[in-house]
């Protein structure tokens, strides 16, 4: 088969960034002259005045501000109705997606089906938004999903116990505002939670397959690119600065420098993975999620030095890099055993910060792991971008391995 021959990278149609930008958010907005926006959030953020800072400076500017603040961890198909149902009756000119990847991702099903009609499952899979969807603000109050930047949108379907995606670059907001003040208020387990999600987006981002090897036809649709010079050098920064801020972040909310630091990982981790690739990690966090209810990051966090050893043969250079961006002292190690110290910087960062060890402690049964990687398997386009193509056996490996 024909190798591809070419990279492509996305990004966010602007991004903005800075600790209390959010007040000039109606200034950001000028351009699209809108009069009416519809804010997607969750009561939790209205109650501790996170939405007011954004409503704020729409309001003073004259616009008309609605809410929509139902929105809930790893939202349902029920969720995103009611969202949209919010939608039709106030008729937004665009729509602000406020909080956490949940939040964000709701609020891009919202301005696709707003735009283009239809229903949201019509949108699952790669390439089904038909066009440009409505003016779409993303401003993120954790530091992790990088759903802000990102070309994903995923829902959980509760009857099927498996969450699904949307994939499109249509999907990338008009605009983020990435104000690291935002995130002074979330919670330790929170920014736990998402802050390792972003090392297994930066890692899986840096560890993927070449854009040159990536066994899909050059010319068909595909979400991801692969390995690629751009996303390794965003991959690179992210695991860098999670590595320094991560622990501070959630021991010490209100130190604003590991927030701020936080924040831009978040962001370079979101450009990183929404370019060159998720891999098994993800694949198999989706049925996990769907199944025993965790968060994303959580899933994702538990699963992850898992995976990585399961690639380590064939991605010996990039864990040995990865070691040393996490500040392990390899000097006078060999390349396996440099390699090795990654892993072992990410389980001691994933313990520091509350992450689950063992499937077992989200309730999962040792009968449900053949049923997950049945599932985890069939997501074709994750297993083609692993750095080491999996088995349906190998998955269920790893999963033992880590239940």
């Amino acid at each position: 088969m024909q190798r591809r021959d070419y990279w492509n990278f996305y990004s966010a149609g602007r991004i903005v960034f800075g600790s209390g930008v959010i007040r000039r958010l109606a200034q950001f907005m000028q351009p699209w002259n809108a009069r009416r926006v519809l804010i997607v959030t969750d009561a939790t953020l209205v109650r501790v005045g996170v939405v007011a800072d954004v409503t704020a400076p729409l309001q003073a500017a004259g616009l008309t501000v609605d809410l929509f603040d139902g929105g809930e961890p790893e939202p349902s198909f029920a969720t995103a109705d009611k969202a949209l149902a919010v939608a039709s009756r106030n008729k937004p000119d665009a729509i602000i997606g406020v909080g956490g990847g949940s939040n964000l991702d709701l609020a891009k099903i919202v301005a696709s089906v707003v735009m283009h009609g239809g229903h949201y499952k019509d949108y699952f899979g790669y390439g089904n938004v038909p066009g440009p969807i409505m003016p779409l603000v993303c401003v993120p109050t954790t530091a992790g999903t990088g759903s802000e930047v990102s070309h994903a949108a995923v829902l959980t379907d509760v009857e099927n116990q498996m969450k699904v995606s949307s994939l499109s670059h249509y999907l990338r907001p008009a605009l983020a505002v990435v104000d690291p003040k935002l995130t002074l208020t979330c919670p330790p387990k929170a920014s736990a939670d998402s802050g390792i999600d972003a090392l297994t987006h930066a890692i899986e981002a840096f560890t993927a397959v070449s854009y040159d090897e990536l066994d899909v036809p050059p010319d068909e649709p595909f979400p991801y690119d692969g390995k690629q010079p751009i996303g390794d050098c965003l991959a690179e920064r992210a695991i860098e600065l999670i590595a320094q801020h991560l622990m501070k972040a959630v021991h010490e909310p209100a130190n604003l420098e590991a927030r701020e630091g936080m924040a831009l990982a978040a962001t370079l981790a979101g450009l990183a993975f929404s370019n060159n690739a998720v891999a098994v990690v993800h694949a198999l966090e989706y049925p996990i999620g769907g199944a025993l209810h965790c968060s994303h990051g959580a899933g994702n966090g538990l699963l992850l030095p898992y995976v990585m050893r399961f690639n380590l043969p064939t991605r010996v250079s990039e864990f040995k890099r990865i070691a040393q961006l996490m500040g392990e002292d390899i000097g006078g190690l060999s390349d396996q055993e440099a390699a090795e110290r990654a892993i072992v910087a990410v389980e001691r960062l994933r313990a520091a910060v509350g992450i689950p060890l063992r499937i077992r402690e989200l309730g999962g049964t040792e009968d449900q792991l053949p049923i997950f990687a049945k599932k985890s398997f069939a997501i074709k386009r994750l297993m083609v971008l692993n750095g080491r193509a999996p088995t349906e056996a190998d998955l269920l490996g790893i999963l033992q391995a880590a239940f």
